[in-house]
């Protein structure tokens, strides 16, 4: 798989029913995953989607999340722009992240995640959310 670039998502709760109607518009597969799948079965977060993503038909890519109550997502700024890629896009991938960081702000370091990907989220100069994905 190629790297790509696509819009991500942040919703207050309702992710799921976003990516719902996102899938009956543009058609295609749609793969959600709760926090509770991943180690954070108790709690308001349980059933809130962690990570989901929808890939249309015509290859078209939404990714979407419910965010924490310590990130509570503010309308107009509810988004980040992804780039992912295989492990072979590695080094790319880093120096992407390294550069866009660069005078800006990171919030998550780019290192190995629990579910087992290199993952960091930074905020650019220009006040721009980036997320870079590195699969495990």
């Amino acid at each position: 798989m190629a790297a790509k670039l696509n819009p991500y998502l942040q919703f207050n709760g309702d992710a799921r029913q976003a990516l719902e109607f996102y899938r009956s518009v543009l058609g295609g597969d749609l793969a959600l995953n709760t926090y509770g799948q991943f180690g954070q079965a108790d709690g308001p977060l349980a059933d809130k989607i962690m990570h989901g993503n929808l890939i249309s038909e015509l290859g078209f890519t939404i990714m979407a999340a419910d965010a924490p109550p310590d990130m509570t997502p503010q309308p107009g700024s509810n988004f980040s722009i992804s780039i992912s890629g295989e492990a072979t896009d590695g080094d790319a991938l880093r120096g992407y992240f390294a550069k866009l960081s660069e005078g800006g702000q990171v919030h998550v370091p780019l290192e190995k995640q629990m579910w087992g990907d290199e993952f960091g989220m930074c905020t650019d100069r220009f006040g721009i959310n980036w997320m870079v994905d590195i699969s495990g």
